[in-house]
Order: C-alpha cells, then sequence, then structure tokens
C-alpha cells in the first residue's frame, strides 16, 4: 500500500542507512520492505511515535532487518522463495510433529541428528526441540529463563551443531522448530546485569521501580501464575536496590516492549536463528507482552500489535520462517494471535489449540463425548491462511480451559465438574486408571492443573502394575485414540516424545531440590531408548502402540482431506459418546472422510439415518481405512468399537 507519510519516511531511513548497506544488491529486499513498510511504519508510529528517538529507532530497526538479509545464506534465500510461491505448504497433510527434550532424548545436538531414523521410521517431519539456549544451571524453568540469546547452551551443542542439524533436517524434507523466549529473560541475562549494576539505560529494558507504589497498583489486576512456587509479580533485587517485574519466576524478569529498543533487540534474535536454518519460531508466553496498570496484563491490544509488527518484520527478511504463538489462554482470545486479518495470519500461522486438547481429556474422563461435541462446535474459527497445533500432551501442565457456557449446556457445573477432572487424573477419584500429579493448586481457589503423561494418565500406569491385560488393552486403545483425533482433526499434529512407546510418569525428580516442586518433572524423564527397542517385539505395549501411531501418520499423509483447508463439518448425533465429523478435499470432493469416535468402554451404535444426508452409506459399501475392514451394516446401524476412532470411506 502507497501511503505518502510512511513512504517518505521509507526514502528518509534509505538514504541514512550504512552507506556499505546501499552497495549491494538487495533486489527482494527492497521489494519486501516496501510491500510491508506501510504497515511496519504504522505499528511501530502506534506503539513509539510519542517518543523523541522515533525516527532514529526506525533506522535501526530497518538497519538490522538489512543486515540479517544480508547474512542470510543463499540456500535460505532461496527457501523463502518457494515458500513465497506456495504460500500454502503448512497446510497440507504431510507435516506431523514431535516435541522433545534434546538432551533427554539424545544427549545432546549430535546425538539428535543421529536419532532421526527414530522420528523418520514413526513418520515424524517436523522436530520441536525444546529450548536449548543458554541458561543458568538450576534456575531456567525448564530452558525458558534465557542467559544468552545468540547461544546454544553448551550442556547441547554449539551454535554450529544446531546449524548442522538443520542442515540435515532439510536434506531429509524435515522441519525444525525452535522456541525463542519473548517475554522475558534470566536475570543473569548481560542486560540484567547491567540493568542490576545502576545502567539506567538497561534499566529502562524492564520494569523496574524504586518502591512498591507501582507494582502494587499492577498487582491489583494481575493474577499469579505460579501462587505457591512464585507468588506475587514482582522481586526486590538487593544488588539493584529496585522492585523488578518477575510474572513467572524471580529469576526471570520481564521485558518492557515499550522501549522500543526492546524490540529491535528481539526482532534481531528472531533472524539471527531464523538465519540458522530455523523453519518455525515458537515464541513463548506471548499473552504477556504488554503491561498495563489496571489490567491482567494479558491479551493487551498491544500484545497483538507487537506480535504483527514482528511479523511484518520477519517477512522482509526471512518470509519463508513461520511463527507459533504459545498463548495458552481462553478459546475465546487464542485464534487472536493468528491476527485481525481476514485470510492472512498476520501475527503467527499456527497456534495451539488447547482447548481441544482439554475436551479430549474430558471425554477420556467421562467416558461420552457431550462436552467434547460442544466445544468443537463452539471453537472460533481460524484465518484461511493459518493452522491449529493439535496436540494430547506436552511438555507443560494439563489446563482446563474449556468453556464455563459449554460445560452448562453438558448438563455440568463447571467447579465442581473441573475438581472432578482434577479427582479423577490424580488418582483420587474412586475407580480412577489414572495416575496424574497435581501442578498449581491454589488453596485459596482450589484450582490446579495436572502434570503427567500420556500413558499414565491413561490408565497404563496402573494396569501394567495390576497385570489387568483388559486394562491394559483399553489403555493402549485410549492413547491410539487420543491421537487418531489429532491426526485427523485438522491443523498439524503435534506428538511428544515417549508417547509413542508409551512411557509412564518418572518420579526421579522428586530427589532432586530444584525441581521436586514442579510435578512436570514426571513428565519430562530422559527417552527410555530400551524400551523404544521393544517397538519391534510382536504383541508388546510398546509395538502396539508405536505401530498404530506409525500406520495412522502413513495413512494421514496420503488422504488429502486431511489437509487444513477450513474442511471438517462436525456431524451431530444422538448417541452422546460419538464425536463425529467429515473431512474432505474442498479440489476433490467425492475425497472425504468420516471420522467416528467412541469414547465409552462399551461398543456403541451409530444410526445410518444422521449420516445419508451426507453422502455416507447410500448404495456403495464403506470401509475403515486403518484396518482395511468393510464396515458391516446391521438394522440400519454401523457399530463402533470401544475407545476406538475409526476412519471410514466410500
Amino acid at each position: 500500500m502507497y501511503e505518502q507519510a510512511s513512504h517518505a519516511m521509507l526514502n528518509e531511513i534509505l538514504a541514512e542507512l550504512n552507506p556499505e548497506i546501499g552497495k549491494l544488491r538487495l533486489r527482494h529486499f527492497y521489494t519486501r520492505l516496501g510491500a510491508n513498510f506501510y504497515n511496519i511504519y504504522t505499528l511501530f508510529h502506534h506503539l513509539y511515535g510519542d517518543r523523541s528517538d522515533f525516527k532514529s529507532q526506525m533506522v535501526s530497526l530497518v538497519e538490522t532487518l538489512a543486515q540479517r538479509y544480508i547474512e542470510r545464506a543463499p540456500h535460505l534465500r532461496k527457501s523463502d522463495l518457494v515458500r513465497e510461491r506456495d504460500y500454502n505448504w503448512f497446510l497440507h497433510q504431510q507435516w506431523v510433529g514431535m516435541a522433545l527434550y534434546c538432551d533427554r532424548f539424545a544427549g545432546d545436538l549430535k546425538g539428535l541428528r543421529k536419532k532421526l531414523p527414530y522420528l523418520q521410521e514413526l513418520g515424524v517431519n517436523m522436530v520441536h526441540v525444546m529450548p536449548i539456549l543458554d541458561c543458568p544451571e538450576g534456575a531456567s524453568d525448564g530452558g525458558y529463563a534465557v542467559r544468552d540469546f545468540h547461544k546454544v547452551d553448551a550442556r547441547f551443542g554449539s551454535n554450529a551443531d544446531l546449524e548442522a542439524l538443520a542442515a540435515t533436517l532439510k536434506k531429509r524434507e524435515m522441519l525444525l522448530v525452535l522456541d525463542v523466549v519473548v517475554n522475558h529473560t534470566s536475570d543473569e541475562h548481560v542486560w540484567a546485569k547491567l540493568a542490576r549494576a545502576g545502567d539506567k539505560k538497561f534499566q529502562d529494558y524492564y520494569y523496574v521501580f524504586k518502591d512498591r507504589e507501582m507494582p502494587d497498583a499492577f498487582e491489583e489486576g494481575m493474577p499469579e501464575i505460579f501462587p505457591n512456587t512464585a507468588p506475587g509479580n514482582f522481586t526486590w533485587d538487593e544488588a539493584m536496590g529496585k522492585w523488578v517485574m518477575t510474572v513467572f519466576n524471580n529469576y526471570q524478569w520481564d521485558l518492557n516492549y515499550r522501549n522500543p529498543a526492546v524490540f529491535i533487540e528481539m526482532v534481531d534474535i528472531i533472524l539471527f536463528w531464523a538465519n540458522k536454518g530455523v523453519d518455525i519460531l515458537r515464541m513463548d508466553a506471548v499473552a504477556f507482552l504488554w503491561k498495563k496498570i489496571g489490567s491482567t496484563c494479558q491479551n493487551e491490544r498491544e500484545a497483538h500489535l507487537l506480535l504483527q509488527l514482528m511479523k511484518d518484520c520477519c517477512q522482509v527478511t526471512a518470509p519463508g520462517v513461520l511463527f507459533i504463538a504459545e498463548a495458552i489462554v481462553a478459546p475465546g482470545e487464542i485464534t487472536k494471535y493468528f491476527g485481525d486479518d481476514a485470510i492472512m495470519a498476520k501475527e503467527c500461522e499456527i497456534a495451539y489449540n488447547a482447548t481441544l486438547m482439554a475436551l479430549l481429556w474430558d471425554a477420556v474422563a467421562t467416558k461420552n463425548a457431550k462436552l467434547l461435541n460442544l466445544g468443537v462446535q463452539h471453537l472460533p474459527a481460524k484465518l484461511e491462511r493459518a493452522t491449529w497445533l493439535n496436540y494430547v500432551r506436552c511438555h507443560d501442565d494439563i489446563g482446563l480451559g474449556f468453556d464455563d457456557k459449554d460445560a452448562v449446556l453438558a448438563g455440568y457445573d463447571p467447579y465442581s465438574h473441573r475438581r472432578f477432572l482434577i479427582d479423577y487424573f490424580t488418582g483420587r477419584f474412586a475407580g480412577s486408571p489414572a495416575r496424574g500429579l497435581p501442578f498449581g493448586e491454589n488453596p485459596k481457589t482450589g484450582d490446579a492443573r495436572i502434570s503427567g503423561s500420556l500413558a499414565s494418565l491413561a490408565g497404563l500406569e496402573a494396569a501394567i502394575a495390576s497385570g489387568d491385560e483388559a486394562a491394559i488393552d483399553a489403555a493402549i486403545r485410549t492413547i491410539l485414540l487420543l491421537h487418531s483425533i489429532i491426526l485427523s482433526f485438522g491443523g498439524i499434529p503435534l506428538l511428544y516424545y515417549g508417547d509413542g512407546i508409551g512411557m509412564l510418569n518418572n518420579v526421579e525428580y522428586m530427589a532432586d531440590p530444584v525441581k521436586r516442586n514442579d510435578s512436570r518433572w514426571a513428565h519430562r524423564s530422559s527417552f527410555d531408548w530400551n524400551k523404544a527397542e521393544l517397538r519391534h517385539k510382536q504383541g508388546s505395549v510398546e509395538q502396539r502402540i508405536f505401530n498404530g501411531l506409525k500406520k495412522m501418520i502413513a495413512l494421514r499423509k496420503e488422504l488429502s482431506a486431511f489437509a487444513d483447508f477450513d474442511n471438517r463439518q462436525q456431524v451431530f448425533v444422538e448417541n452422546p459418546n460419538l464425536l463425529v465429523f467429515v473431512r474432505s478435499d474442498p479440489t476433490s470432493p467425492r475425497n472425504r472422510v468420516l471420522v467416528v469416535a467412541n469414547f465409552n468402554n462399551e461398543p456403541q451404535s451409530l444410526m445410518l439415518e444422521v449420516l445419508r444426508p451426507y453422502g455416507f452409506f447410500g448404495h456403495s459399501p464403506m470401509r475403515e481405512l486403518c484396518s482395511g475392514m468393510r464396515v458391516e451394516v446391521e438394522e440400519d446401524a454401523i457399530t463402533i468399537p470401544a475407545l476406538t476412532c475409526c476412519w471410514l470411506a466410500d
């Protein structure tokens, strides 16, 4: 878009750039800068236009974008061009992700390169390497308290090792996902050290106050994220003699994005890792980027503007790189992190479908799909060029973030129902086979979240301990059922390391004083390669889970109906135990799949009269794609086995 004021500013900026930049042939850079500059200028002016140094900060931003483009390797520039032409590349059904801890999965980055054949055997081609940037020993929050944003932690290897991994992944047509913690730094970061030493410039990188007046004003609206382990949102720093905002832990200092220098620093960091070969950047804690007195300091409009500005800047220098929004927020808020454009994602192309995850676990506990059907029906619509990251488990706890209105419609009291779910998954509810652990229990509200591995939550731990073969079978069915839905729902399925072989809770963390108060470490244990070898032993638990997943993943990649082009249609049926939806290929309507999931411990009937309006079970027989078996019709109904998700096609 041409607009006089912004383009006049652009001309002035280009005239003031480092002369060495002007000598280089940067055709694609200047084309993209011109195309995006109106948005960049408008957003930057909205956020920082009242500052006297506005123009010099704009010059600094454009110089940063240009310098990182100059450094971008030819093969990455070529990849950018390919992805610009096929701009829906990430919506195709071929992508299947896995999140893993580098050290706990393979020792280090070199070890991870050697373990890629395991991932490819399963069918995974998108690897989310959990945080690996330099952090202090101990006070690291699992890698989210970064001490040096430009350096891989020596425990995992070096920057060169990461580049080698990225290069190997590209040769294998696999994607690399890496975390960038955009909300805060470690208190051992050089910026924090300079602030602590009294440097006013770097104190302005954080929210720093000499007394409690401003912190108390902020606290009036801010909830506590970790009320047990890190109460309050401010920490007194003795060396600095001031209060500093620390929303997550007292050693994680929140960055002050009211300062444009902070924004430019973070854009530079994003592009630094893009230039190392990272395909997708997971933007951590994006809901917290803008702090405002009188609010919860979450999901503020300015946080969205910052993300839009980051995306516009990245599109100038590295347009082939995608963003994931790590925003585990209310269902009505999550789609805002795609952006407010009618079609294109102008913030993050990918967001976590935390609501679906919570709804799936509700269905496991209740053995019905009442709340799941309502929640899926009311999921907010995404943009055309955006997609969900669907997952069953991740490194974090499980928050029960479904909509209270849906809970009421399902016949539940929201508070009591959440209490039941917490009790069920922590094994407190009579007869529950789940062996999860409470996390972040708030004695004031009774609220809590849930930790534990997928297998332990699904009942496998208890079943193995009892030696009950029927219970073991039910747990394996539950694990495959949950994965079958995320593989077919629409979006990118994200598996969690260890889930493919049924790894259980590990409570070794209890012996570590640093970790013992954080139950999430129960599902962050070292990958058991001896257990993984059992995937080749016919009839073993590991083989049944691994082969079941492997077959579904391979089949997903062949089904064009599973690409994510807003092509899911929910089917409402009378049987409350079933979730039913249709996936279809918009370019070839006959390529379609009927997905039917039964969450009950007993087989369930599905009447065909509700399916015929959708064109199913007319004259042609249907088959279940995963098993290859023909679907038998009896008394104008089909039977869905217990704890099973069927993919049905003509």
